[in-house]
Order: structure tokens, then C-alpha cells, then sequence
């Protein structure tokens, strides 16, 4: 359940500054954050079965040798990876350093028994 209310506070934080972006914007962002919501209970069961890992950018990565749900994980990414660069764009930064950044919060927030990737590139089971 706390994986859950992290992830709800992730998706809430991020969407938040891309909606401060511009008004036009605003029905994007709000996709968004819906769609990165409906996944989070099959993404936790994804991570919770160890076939995906939070890597070093932020983005999921398989980490076992089933690819189930890769429209999920394909879906997910992209969603990040829209956010990232939206945040980048806002802070004047590369949406790969809002990547790393907030894989390093992923991290530190993660559940237990999740994998993540730290900077070096080496994986790990919390």
C-alpha cells in the first residue's frame, strides 16, 4: 500500500509542474497522470514479481527473461519519458538529468524486494 501512495505522489508531483507549464498543456498533462494511475497496480505486480527494475534514468527495464505486459512497460516509459522532458524543458536541464534525478528518488522511495539500478549500472534487490 505505501508503494502505492508513493507512486500516487509521484505521478501528482510530476504532473503538477507540467500542468504549471502552460495552459495548453493542461489536458495533456491530466492524460497523463491518468494514464500513468491506471498502471500502477500492474507495474507493482510487475516489479513485486521481479520482471521489472527502476533503472538508472528512471525507466522501467526488464529485468527477467518474460516480457509480459511490454504494451504496459512501452506505455509507462513513454509516459516518463514525456514528463521528463517537459520538467526539463521547465528547468533548463536535459530530460536524461530528470531521469537520472528521479531514479535516484525512486530509489531511495522503493519498496523492498524491488530491483533498481544504482548509477554505476549495477543492479539491486532492496
Amino acid at each position: 500500500m505505501q508503494s502505492l501512495r508513493q507512486n500516487f505522489s509521484y505521478l501528482f508531483l510530476l504532473c503538477c509542474l507540467v500542468l504549471a507549464s502552460s495552459p495548453s498543456q493542461a489536458a495533456s498533462a491530466q492524460d497523463i497522470q491518468n494514464r500513468m494511475r491506471t498502471r500502477i497496480p500492474a507495474i507493482t505486480d510487475l516489479k513485486d514479481l521481479g520482471i521489472v527494475g527502476e533503472s538508472n534514468r528512471g525507466l522501467l527495464e526488464y529485468r527477467s527473461q518474460k516480457r509480459t505486459h511490454a504494451a504496459i512497460v512501452t506505455a509507462e516509459n513513454k509516459d516518463r519519458q514525456l514528463v521528463y522532458r517537459a520538467i526539463g524543458k521547465q528547468q533548463g536541464v536535459s530530460p536524461n538529468l530528470v531521469g537520472k534525478r528521479r531514479a535516484i528518488t525512486i530509489a531511495e522511495r522503493g519498496t523492498k524486494g524491488h530491483i533498481f539500478q544504482n548509477a554505476n549500472g549495477s543492479w539491486y534487490r532492496k
